[in-house]
C-alpha cells in the first residue's frame, strides 16, 4: 500500500508511519515543522520530508489512503486537493481500527493512568515473550516505536485517548476502536476547550463503555464513584469487572506490594499506581498470563516516559519528573512522592501549560492539590496565555485557586530556574510536574543539583 501522511511529524503520527514502513508499506509525508526525536527517528528511516511544508501536487491518484494528523487544519492545501481526488481519508484511530478489525482488540481508557496502565500491560507480555500489536503514548523501555503493527498477531492493545480524532472528525478517538476488552481507569474533566461542560466530558465515557463489542468485557475501578456510576449504569450486554488498589506499604523508602506469596518490592509507587496495577493484572489475565506470572513480570517495571520518572537521586536527594498537568494527577503524583518519600522535604513544582490549566475559570479545580508537598510552586507563562488566546490569568488568580497562603509562584523561566537552582536539596525529594519545560529548562542541569 502507498499512504501519504499530512503532518508526520507528531509523535503518534512518526510512529505510525514508522511502523507501516516496517510492516513493508510505502510511506511518504508531508508537515511544517518537525522537531526531535520526531526527525532524527524519520531520517533513519528516510522518511523525513525533503522539505518542510504543504505540497498539494504530491497527493496523486495512485495513493491508497491519506492519513490525516491533527497538526493540520481543515483548510489544509494537501487535504483540500485529497478531498478532490476522492481519496480514502483516514483519522490516525480509524487507520488502526482498520488494521485490527479481525483482532482481539484491547482499548485502555481513562482521564488518567491510561498510558501507565498500557504500558505495564505491554511490558509484561513482552517479558514472558508474547507478541501483540499495539499503540501506546509514552515511549517505553525495551520497545522501539510506541506503534508496532502486524498480519499475524490475534491481539492489539491500544491506549485510548479521548481527545479528537482529526480536524475533520470531531470524534473522540477512544470511540472509533470497537474494544473487544476495554479498560477504564478513572473520569476527571479535562480538554475543556473541547469538552466545555463537565457533562458533555462525561458522556465521552459513556459512548466508550457502550461502544465494546457485544459479548466484551469492561474491567473498571471501582473506587472512582464516576467510572463506577457510568460502567453500572450501561445497558450494553458486556461483562463488567471491577478492580481496586491493592494492599501495600512503604518501608525504608521501598513499595511493597501484598501478594498471595507475601510482600513483593516493586520499582512503581503511590496508590495511583498500585491501582493502575491492579487494572492492568487484570487484563493480562484476560490475556492468557496468569497471576504468578503477572507478579514476576510487574516486578521489573520501572515506569512509562515521563511518568513519575526519576531523573536524578543522590545520597540525599531525589528528583522525579512528571507530565501531570491535569487537577487529579498533580494531586495522585504529589501525594505518591511525599508517601515514598515521608521523611524528606517535598518540593513539588507545578507547571500550568496546557489550555484547561489555563483558563481561568477551571483553575479553582486545582484546590488543594499541592498540599502534600512542604513546599508549593507554581509556574505559569502569560506568553503562553496569550498564545493559547486566553484571558489573562493573575497571580492572586492563581493563588486563590490552589488555596495555599505559602504558594510560590513564578511567571519569569530565569527567575525560576533562579529560584530552583539556590534551593538547598539535602534530604529533599523534588518534584517537577509539567508537559512543557518551564520556558525553556534543561532538566540535565537540574540532575547536578542531587547529591
Amino acid at each position: 500500500m502507498r499512504i501519504h501522511f499530512i503532518a508526520i511529524g507528531g509523535s503518534a503520527m512518526h510512529n505510525l508511519a514508522l511502523a507501516l514502513h516496517h510492516k513493508g508499506y510505502t510511506i511518504s509525508g508531508s508537515d511544517d515543522t518537525i522537531f526531535e526525536p520526531s526527525r532524527s527517528r524519520l531520517e533513519k528511516a528516510g522518511l523525513l520530508p525533503q522539505s518542510f511544508g504543504w505540497f498539494p501536487e504530491r497527493i496523486t491518484e495512485d495513493l491508497d489512503a491519506i492519513i490525516l494528523g491533527m497538526h493540520a487544519k481543515p483548510d489544509n492545501p494537501e487535504l483540500l486537493r485529497a478531498q478532490a481526488l476522492g481519496l480514502v481519508i483516514y483519522s490516525y484511530p480509524e487507520f488502526l481500527y482498520e488494521q485490527s478489525k479481525d483482532k482481539t482488540r484491547v482499548v485502555i481508557g481513562g482521564s488518567h493512568g491510561k498510558t501507565t496502565i498500557t504500558s505495564m500491560i505491554l511490558h509484561v507480555l513482552n517479558y514472558h515473550g508474547k507478541e501483540v500489536d499495539y499503540m501506546v503514548g509514552a515511549q517505553l523501555e525495551g520497545f522501539e516505536t510506541m506503534v508496532h503493527l502486524t498480519e499475524e498477531n490475534d491481539f492489539i492493545v491500544l491506549e485510548g485517548d479521548e481527545y479528537l480524532s482529526s480536524p475533520i472528525d470531531r470524534r473522540p478517538k477512544f470511540h472509533l476502536y470497537r474494544p473487544n476488552i476495554a479498560l477504564l481507569s478513572g473520569i476527571s474533566w479535562d480538554h475543556i476547550n473541547v469538552f466545555p461542560t463537565y457533562e458533555n466530558y462525561v458522556e465521552q465515557f459513556e459512548i466508550f463503555v457502550d461502544s465494546i463489542t457485544t459479548g466484551g468485557s469492561i474491567t473498571y475501578n471501582i473506587e472512582d464513584p464516576e467510572v463506577k456510576r457510568v460502567v453500572e449504569a450501561s445497558e450494553n450486554p458486556i461483562r463488567k469487572l471491577p478492580y481496586e488498589t491493592p494492599a501495600y506499604e512503604v518501608v525504608d523508602g521501598e513499595t511493597m506490594l501484598e501478594t498471595p506469596d507475601g510482600p513483593m518490592p516493586i520499582e512503581v509507587f503511590g496508590k495511583h499506581n498500585l491501582n493502575n496495577l491492579a487494572g492492568a493484572k487484570w487484563i493480562c489475565q484476560h490475556m492468557g498470563i496468569d497471576e504468578d506470572d503477572f507478579y514476576e513480570a510487574i516486578a521489573t517495571f520501572k515506569g512509562a516516559s515521563k511518568r513519575l520518572e526519576k531523573i536524578a537521586e543522590g545520597s540525599t536527594g531525589v528528583a522525579y519528573k512528571d507530565f501531570a498537568h491535569s487537577p487529579s494527577k498533580v494531586a495522585a503524583t504529589t501525594q505518591a512522592v511525599k508517601e515514598q518519600y515521608e521523611d524528606r522535604r517535598l518540593l513539588a513544582c507545578l507547571e500550568l501549560h496546557t489550555y484547561s490549566s489555563l483558563n481561568a475559570e477551571f483553575l479553582k479545580e486545582y484546590k488543594g492539590t499541592l498540599d502534600a508537598a512542604d513546599t508549593a510552586v507554581v509556574f505559569f507563562s502569560p506568553h503562553a496565555v496569550k498564545i493559547k488566546q486566553l484571558d489573562e490569568v493573575s497571580e492572586q488568580q492563581i493563588a486563590e485557586a490552589f488555596q495555599r497562603e505559602d504558594l510560590v509562584i513564578y511567571t519569569d523561566p530565569a527567575k525560576f530556574k533562579e529560584y530552583l537552582f539556590g534551593q538547598d536539596l539535602d534530604n529533599t525529594a523534588l518534584l517537577l510536574m509539567s508537559s512543557g519545560n518551564y520556558g525553556g529548562l534543561d532538566f540535565e542541569e537540574v540532575v547536578t543539583l542531587i547529591n
